[in-house]
C-alpha cells in the first residue's frame, strides 16, 4: 500500500541523512521526497512517499521517532488529506499544435510557461494519479525532452494538523 508520510524535524545539518538511512538500512524505498522549512526556522518538514503494510509504516514511525533530530511523524494515509504534485514537462511541438495544446494544458488547470515550439514548457499541480495522465496524454506522439515531478506534498483536512511532539 501506498503511504504519504510527514514527518517534523529539527532544521540542522545532517537530519534529513539521518532519516533517509534509517529507510535505506532497513531495505525501504523511498518513491518521492520533499523537504522545506516550515513556519518555524527551526522545524523542517519531510513528505515522502513509500510502500509497505500499515504494520511496516507504524514500524517506520516507531524507528523515526527515536531518531533525536524527528519531532513529529504521520502516515496521511490515514485520514482524509489533500495531495498534490507539481509537473514541469518540457517539448517539442509543431507550430500548429499550439492552441490546441495550450488549449488542454489550461482544461487540465495547468500552465504554459514558455511557448518556443522547440522548447514548449507546461505546468501543472495536481494528485499523482492526474499527474501521470498529463504526461502521457501530452507525450503521445511528442518528442519530451524532460519530465520533472516535485513528488508528493500532503495536509491532513480539517481541524488536524502535525504538530510537535512536547
Amino acid at each position: 500500500m501506498r503511504h504519504i508520510i510527514a514527518i517534523l524535524l529539527q532544521n540542522e545539518a545532517g537530519a534529513l541523512t539521518r532519516v533517509a538511512g534509517l529507510f535505506s538500512t532497513r531495505g525501504y524505498n523511498i518513491e518521492s521526497l520533499s523537504v522545506a522549512a516550515t513556519e518555524d526556522p527551526t522545524v523542517s518538514r519531510i513528505t515522502l512517499v513509500t510502500r509497505g503494510s500499515d504494520a511496516v509504516l507504524q514500524q517506520i514511525a516507531n524507528q523515526l521517532l527515536k531518531l533525536i533530530d524527528v519531532v513529529g511523524v504521520e502516515d496521511l494515509t490515514d485520514g482524509e488529506h489533500v495531495e498534490r504534485e507539481m509537473v514541469l514537462l518540457k517539448m517539442r511541438i509543431a507550430p500548429e499544435e499550439s492552441d490546441s495544446i495550450r488549449g488542454y494544458v489550461v482544461r487540465a488547470g495547468g500552465r504554459v510557461l514558455d511557448p518556443a515550439p522547440e522548447g514548449f514548457i507546461v505546468e501543472l499541480t495536481a494528485s499523482e494519479a492526474d499527474v501521470s495522465a498529463f504526461i502521457g496524454d501530452l507525450g503521445r506522439g511528442r518528442e519530451v525532452f524532460e519530465v520533472v515531478r516535485s513528488g508528493a506534498l500532503g495536509v491532513s483536512r480539517a481541524g488536524r494538523s502535525l504538530r510537535l511532539v512536547k
